[in-house]
This record gives C-alpha cells, sequence and structure tokens, in this order.
C-alpha cells in the first residue's frame, strides 16, 4: 500500500458522477503554499489545478502578450511565470529562457541558448518545460542539445552542464527534451546517451544531480539496449514500499520504476517497439500508461493501459543482472486501443481525459479501461496535454484553439473557443486564476475572472524515517580530472532504501575494477589522506573507480575519467591490437576509454600497416557519430588530424573534427569542406574534391572574441603536401560558442564505406 495518497475531492459540481481519485502529491509542489506551478504536470503530478474559483469564467482578451515562440509549457512560481521559447530565424534563432511577470508580462530577466551539434530540423524548439524548486528558488532547464542550466529567481547562473560533452547526450530531430524533475535534495534528467566504459553503448539513461552544485548523484539505465528513440516522459514520484519511487516512459519502449534516491531500477514494463514519450498517471495500486506507436504483442499501434504495481518493490533480474519485464497477461489489468504518441493524459475521478494523435478527446474510466465518451476537438495532436481547473478542461487544439469545455457523464459542452496565432503544442498552465499558454507565434496570458480564489491544501509526501546504513554514497559520483587537479568528495551512509542517514566518517579509498568491466582500467590518480582524488602533473589519459569503505564494511564506489591539458597528441601507434572482430576476422582495440561517446561507433585497427582510428559499422544507429576527448570547458584552440575515407569515385564517407561545438568536415559523396553546427543554424561550404582511399590533413581554428563575436577557420590538403597559407573557409559570426569539448566526426551513409583518423593534435591558438 502506497504509504502516501489523498483523496482527490469532487472537483465540479457537474462532474459529481465521478468518483474521488486517490493521486499523490509531488515533494516539489507538496507543501509549498498555495498557487504555485512548479513542473509541467502541476502539483498533483496529473494536469489537474488545485484552484476553485467563485464565478469563474475565462476573459477571451488576453491580459498580455509576450513576443516569444514555443511549443512547450512554462511553470509560475512567487508571481514570476519562466517561459521557454525561441526567437529568431535561420542562424539568428535563439532559445529564451524567458522570466516575467506573471501579473503584466513585464520581463524581468532573460537567458539565450544557442543550438550546437544537434539534429534538430526545422524550428522544433523548446518542446519541453522549465522547472521551479520553490524550496531554494532555483529554475532549471535542459535543452534537446544537453546544456543543462540552473539559476536563481535573479537570473543568475547557479551552475551549467555541457552533457551532450560530458555524459554524451545525443539529440534526434525532434529535439523532444522534457523538463527536470525536483525530488528532495535532487533534480533529476533523462535522455539517450552514449558515455564511457560499460555506460558507452547508448541507451535511456536518468541521472541525478545535487540541485545546489550540480555534481552527479547517481545515474541509471533501467530499460534495454538500444533505444530505437528518445522519450520526454516527465517522471512521477510517489512513496512506497518504504521507498521513494518514480515512474517513467522511456526511449526504449518500457514504463519503468525506479528508486528515486539510488538510482536502482525496480521494475519495468515494455509497452511499444517504439519510445513512450508520454508521461503516466498513478491510481490507486496502478500505472496508466500510453503510447502511440506499435505494441510489442501485438501489430497495433497505441494502447492506454493500466499496469498493476508489485506488491513489493525487489528487482527480479537476469543472471546477466538485468531487469526481466513484468509479464503483460499479470501486470496489464486492462488495455485500450486509445493512442497517443506524445500527449499525456489527465486524471479526474475516476475518469481519464486522452486527447489521441488523431485529435479526438477520449474518456476512459480509470477503473475498466472503458471508452465512456469522445469527441472530435481537431484533425490531429501532437504533444499538447488537456488542463483540468475547478470543473472544465482547457484544450490546446494544433489549429491555434484555446477550448474551454465542461466535461460530462455523456459528452463535453464547449463553454468557449478562443483563437491563438500560431499552433498549439505545449499544454496550458493554471495559477491564481491566470491561465498560460504557448504558441509556436507568441506566449499568452488570459485572466479566469471570479470573485474569489480557493486552493485544495496540498500534503506534502510522507517520507519514510532513515533506517540502518546499508551503503556509501559519495557526491560526486563520477568526476572528470586533468593533470595536477584535485576533487574533494562528500561521503554519506544510506540505507538500504536510500535515504539518507548522515555523514560517513573514516572512509578508506582504493582503486576498484568492477568484475563485469570489459576493459580493466585504473584511473591515473590516487586519494591523499584527506580523502582528496588527486592527479600527478603527469598523469596520463585514463579512466576507472575507486571503492570507498566506511565503517561496518558498506561501501559505495565512483568512477572518473583523467583528461589531458593543452596541447594534446595523440596517435594510436602504441595501442595493442587485443580484441578480435569476427565478422571482419580484424584485430581491433577499443577506443581510449575517457573518450565520451566513442564506444562501438569508433575503434583501432590496421590500414595498410598503420594502426589508426577507424569508424565502425557497428549498427545503423550510429552512422553518424560523434566523440569527444578532452574537457567541455576549453576554448580558442586549434586542431588538426590526417583523415582518410574508403569508397569509390561515386560513394564515400564523411569524416572530421569538433572544434568548440563546431563540426569541421570533409564531406566525401558532397565534394566539399563543410563548417557546421546545427545544419538548418549555420552550413558554410567551400569545393573539396576528396579522392577516396587517400590520405588527407584536416585543420581547424576557432577565436571567440571579447565581443561575442569571432570566427570559424578551417583547410584541407593532400598529406605529405605544402599545407595552404590561406584558409579554404573562414566563417565570421556574430556570436559564437565561446567553448567547447575537442571532438571527432563521421558519417558512413548506411555504412557502407569506412573511415579513418589519425594524428590528432590539439594546441592552444597562437
Amino acid at each position: 500500500m502506497t504509504l502516501h495518497h489523498r483523496h482527490l475531492a469532487l472537483l465540479a459540481v457537474g462532474l459529481s458522477v465521478f468518483a474521488p481519485a486517490v493521486i499523490p502529491a509531488s515533494a516539489a509542489d507538496a507543501g509549498n503554499g498555495k498557487n504555485n506551478w512548479t513542473t509541467w504536470r502541476g502539483p498533483y503530478q496529473n494536469g489537474v489545478s488545485a484552484e476553485h474559483y467563485k464565478n469563474g469564467k475565462l476573459n477571451p482578451s488576453p491580459a498580455w502578450v509576450y513576443d516569444s515562440n514555443g511549443r512547450g509549457t512554462p511553470v509560475v512560481c512567487d508571481g514570476k511565470v519562466f517561459s521557454w521559447g525561441y526567437r529568431g530565424k535561420d542562424g539568428n534563432l535563439v532559445e529564451i529562457l524567458s522570466c516575467l511577470d506573471a501579473a503584466t508580462g513585464k520581463k524581468i530577466w532573460e537567458h539565450e541558448f544557442q543550438d550546437f551539434l544537434s539534429d534538430t530540423i526545422y524550428d522544433r524548439y523548446s518542446i519541453g518545460a522549465p522547472a521551479v524548486d520553490p524550496e531554494t528558488k532555483r529554475v532549471y532547464l535542459i535543452t534537446h542539445y544537453g546544456m543543462f542550466s540552473c539559476y536563481d529567481f535573479d537570473g543568475k547562473l547557479q551552475w551549467t552542464i555541457s552533457t551532450m560533452e560530458d555524459y554524451g547526450r545525443m539529440s534526434f530531430p525532434n529535439a523532444r527534451v522534457g523538463t527536470p524533475v525536483i525530488e528532495g535534495d535532487l533534480v533529476i534528467i533523462h535522455g539517450i546517451t552514449s558515455n564511457w566504459g560499460a555506460d558507452g553503448p547508448a541507451a535511456d539513461r536518468f541521472y541525478a544531480y545535487d540541485k545546489m552544485t550540480g555534481e552527479l548523484v547517481w545515474w541509471s539505465r533501467p530499460g534495454i539496449v538500444p533505444p530505437v528513440d528518445s522519450s520526454f516522459s516527465t517522471p512521477v514520484f510517489e512513496t512506497r514500499d518504504g521507498k521513494r519511487v518514480f515512474y517513467s516512459g522511456t526511449g526504449c519502449g518500457n514504463v519503468v520504476c525506479v528508486n528515486a534516491r539510488t538510482g536502482k531500477p525496480l521494475f519495468r514494463f515494455q509497452a511499444a517497439k517504439n519510445g513512450v514519450n508520454a508521461s503516466v498517471l498513478l491510481y490507486k495500486n496502478n500505472i496508466i500508461a500510453v503510447h502511440g506507436d506499435e505494441n510489442v504483442d501485438s501489430s497495433e499501434k497505441g494502447r492506454l493501459a493500466s499496469i498493476k504495481i508489485p506488491a513489493k518493490l525487489t528487482p527480479n533480474l537476469s543472471p546477466e543482472g538485468e531487469i526481466i519485464p513484468l509479464a503483460t497477461a499479470d501486470a496489464e489489468a486492462w488495455r485500450s486501443p486509445v493512442g497517443s504518441s506524445n500527449g499525456s493524459p489527465v486524471l479526474v475521478g475516476n475518469r481519464i481525459f486522452q486527447l489521441d494523435d488523431t485529435g479526438v478527446l477520449n474518456v476512459v474510466s480509470a477503473d475498466t479501461g472503458e471508452t465512456l465518451w469522445t469527441k472530435k476537438m481537431a484533425t490531429g495532436n501532437v504533444h499538447a496535454t488537456p488542463l483540468y481547473v475547478d470543473g472544465l478542461l482547457y484544450l490546446t487544439l494544433l489549429d491555434g484553439r484555446l477550448v474551454v469545455m465542461k466535461p460530462g457523464d455523456k459528452d463535453g459542452e464547449i463553454l468557449q473557443e478562443v483563437k491563438l496565432d500560431g499552433q498549439c503544442l505545449g499544454a496550458p498552465v493554471v495559477c491564481n486564476g491566470q491561465l498560460f499558454v504557448h504558441t509556436t507565434v507568441k506566449f499568452y496570458c488570459f485572466t479566469i475572472e471570479n470573485k474569489g480564489i480557493t486552493t485544495d491544501t496540498i500534503a506534502a509526501p510522507e517520507m519514510p524515517k532513515a533506517g540502518k546504513p546499508a551503503a556509501l554514497q559519495a557526491i560526486p559520483a563520477e568526476v572528470v580530472l586533468t593533470p595536477g587537479a584535485t576533487q574533494k568528495f562528500r561521503v554519506r551512509e544510506i540505507d538500504a532504501n536510500g535515504f539518507v542517514v548522515g555523514e560517513a566518517k573514516n572512509v578508506k579509498w582504493e582503486s576498484f575494477i568492477p568484475p563485469t568491466a570489459r576493459v580493466k582500467s585504473t584511473m591515473d590518480a590516487k586519494f591523499n589522506d584527506k580523502g582528496e582524488l588527486v592527479a600527478g602533473p603527469e598523469a596520463h589519459l585514463s579512466a576507472g573507480a575507486f571503492k570507498a569503505t566506511g565503517e561496518g564494511g558498506i561501501f559505495g564506489t565512483i568512477r572518473g575519467r583523467l583528461l589531458q591539458n593543452l596541447p594534446i597528441n595523440q596517435d594510436f601507434s602504441a595501442v595493442e591490437l587485443n580484441e578480435e572482430q569476427p565478422s571482419e576476422h580484424v584485430k581491433f582495440a577499443f577506443p581510449p576509454l575517457p573518450w565520451i561517446g566513442a564506444r562501438l561507433k569508433f575503434d583501432v585497427r590496421e590500414l595498410n600497416g598503420e594502426k589508426v582510428f577507424a569508424k565502425t559499422f557497428d549498427r545503423i544507429l550510429f552512422q553518424r557519430a560523434t566523440a569527444f576527448i578532452a574537457k567541455s570547458d576549453l576554448s580558442n584552440y586549434t586542431m588538426q588530424a590526417d583523415v582518410l575515407t574508403d569508397g569509390s569515385a561515386r560513394v564515400k564517407s564523411d569524416i572530421g573534427l569538433i572544434n568548440q561545438r563546431y563540426m569541421i568536415a570533409l564531406r566525401g559523396n558532397a565534394g566539399q569542406l563543410e563548417v557546421s553546427s546545427n545544419m538548418e543554424r549555420l552550413k558554410a561550404t567551400a569545393p573539396f574534391k576528396m579522392k577516396a582511399n587517400v590520405w588527407y590533413t584536416l585543420k581547424t581554428r576557432v577565436d571567440a572574441n571579447g565581443d561575442g563575436g569571432g570566427t570559424v577557420r578551417a583547410k584541407a590538403w593532400e598529406k605529405g603536401q605544402a599545407e595552404p597559407e590561406a584558409w579554404t573557409l573562414e566563417v565570421p559570426l556574430a556570436r559564437i560558442h565561446k567553448n567547447g569539448s575537442p571532438g571527432i566526426f563521421s558519417f558512413t551513409p548506411l555504412n557502407q564505406k569506412r573511415a579513418y583518423l589519425d594524428n590528432i593534435s590539439v594546441t592552444p591558438n597562437k
């Protein structure tokens, strides 16, 4: 039985036929006063507002309109509304985190974000939401290209992490990213990552950070490898079986349950062959989840299902240590053919409101799965989710209509329709009698006129008391050092369910190689008497793990990478080829372990008697691949490498470098030297006919000026010939990325022709 549930009162006289629901409150929203909407699903995590109005009615004329395009959902706290949108076109397009006065729409502050190295097409930006921690008054945001940032309410940056360069976060053309979520002292995100070591294979992973410092606390892969889609499903939390847990959809088609304090996977339910993007609902002892793709157990597309939560949250593991999925026949209480690829369901009493992909509003019994009634609302629906406030549904539709509906027993009565400029893809939110909605053209605020507002009390979730210490949790859980650097740690004791017992004392550290590690490696660093990890001035490129043991023998582990300072010079002549590739009958070596995103995408092998870095044909998913080889805070440097593509006059591949978040590549089939970032935002080319099976030298330099602008330069020439004095391409930019990790890029279309790279150098600009 769930330890914390609250009964939702009957929400409207017109809905008195609806049975009360049992709905857990979110930790971020609970117990923090009235009239805040701090996460896109709202205080009950299900799209329902706690506000009630005396004689409430939406004023169809906007109270104010703000100039910002958007496809997501704002959040509101303490009279401030935080909107994530975008502005501009082509190379001038930027995403914007705006803090506005909720009453007037006046800008308080804004921060701009510039896309880089992503696959986003068209203007598919801001598909997600910021999140607010009402306890600390901080705002969190993650972009689809992986910039994860924390600001205070005055707009001052507290910390930022490039999850693409530091954890291998991957981007996709749909640009779905979702929203961070707050749980106690943690802020949690998830996405498809291809990191390093055992986490090198691409998978949908969850990452939990200390919400104050941005230090990594844990990471988790509760689903399967490989994923087939990205997912922006927002985790939903509760206290169950003595644990704080969350439930979420994943990009590998699962609905998962994870211990929110440790990241330990508890169970999964395989629902779809593609990703599960919608957020789930909690109803009684069940999870209600929807998806819009092909089911794993039938050829039908889409399902809305009620999944029974196991009585005991004890993982059922395979001999390999993987979570075994719940059996559909045993776990599924009911299934409905209603499907939605992206839009999430709303729970009111014992009724589910779901907009499907065809624009039909489906009203389904949460107890039986029976469809009670349907109503055609639009020609289609992409992401938008309804909002329920004081007996009424507010629906934002793809054609730009805001519809107010009073749902009844057998039908819904449309009370108002307001036509907005642009399309509606994000959910509306309400706070203190104001309704906020983003369209692809504007950001709107409407007033729900009333003669008084009351707000249901939202009780804080019950938290079990911590038990006996069972393990150590060291923070940060993953570190990056360079020669001469030192890292401090906080080590705390946690109980068997992950709750903090207290500070650990008398901790002893030692190097640790996980028994399942394919590459047996240690990090070239040592712990001193103060419990600090120290890299010597001559420390070399390496990666590995360390084990902390405390009183009573309890322990925990951390892992880290030792990266090089500039200058970097890397060839592969000394690499031992100790792995066998049976399908190709060749020997190879894995990429340098500390390089982010290189595992499975690249390897070291022999070509014409020389050891070189090669693009693999591991899977089509990785036909376009990037890897990052140094820290993400480097700036103003020059890169050079020798590159080659296999092929013929008609079929070749692409090979290149990444310099400060710009891709500089020789496009084999196009016959071009190209400088790009996101290709729809920045793409400059010059003719360069690259012959197959011929080595070339590629060189690039990025200079960031003090005025925010700068220049990206590139040149290429046949290896062994004199370097051209002039740059082949010089791309001046009014807005330039100030820093970024050096990296490697390759694209092998349909994995037909392999590409190679050797003799990498990264040096400070002179």
